[in-house]
């Protein structure tokens, strides 16, 4: 099922939106102050890329305040954005039936996008 979810994910835009965030990562990665931002969008490419049977969770111990710090820098500079997008398009395919699972992607990569540092993907 999580096979044929992520297909139907990758034709209407999922590898699209890799494509989009692999660029801006490589682009960010450029800089050097710009490299642990452009991670973040690595991993949030790998998780639109397949979303569906891939879980986001905290990174078990203790990552200090720097990644708080980099959150906050994250969200000012653009993150919120990235975010607001995610739970646009989550609203909108939740009023369909069909359009709920791809919702729940949508408010995982939100979850993901609005404050990437101190998260990581695994398989369940």
């Amino acid at each position: 099922m999580n096979f044929l979810g992520n297909l139907i994910w990758l034709i209407f835009g999922g590898f699209y939106s890799f494509i989009g965030y692999m660029v801006g990562g490589f682009c960010l990665c450029l800089t050097i102050i710009g490299i642990p931002f452009g991670l973040q969008l690595f991993k949030i490419g790998i998780l639109t890329l397949w979303p569906f049977g891939t879980g986001v969770r905290e990174i078990p111990g203790d990552t200090g305040c720097l990644a708080t710090i980099m959150n906050i820098l994250w969200i000012l500079f653009g993150g919120i954005w990235v975010a607001l997008g995610h739970l646009l398009f989550g609203l909108l395919l939740a009023i369909t039936i069909i359009g709920i699972p791809f919702a729940r992607q949508h408010f995982k990569l939100l979850a993901l996008t609005f404050t990437p540092f101190g998260k990581e993907l695994y398989r369940p």
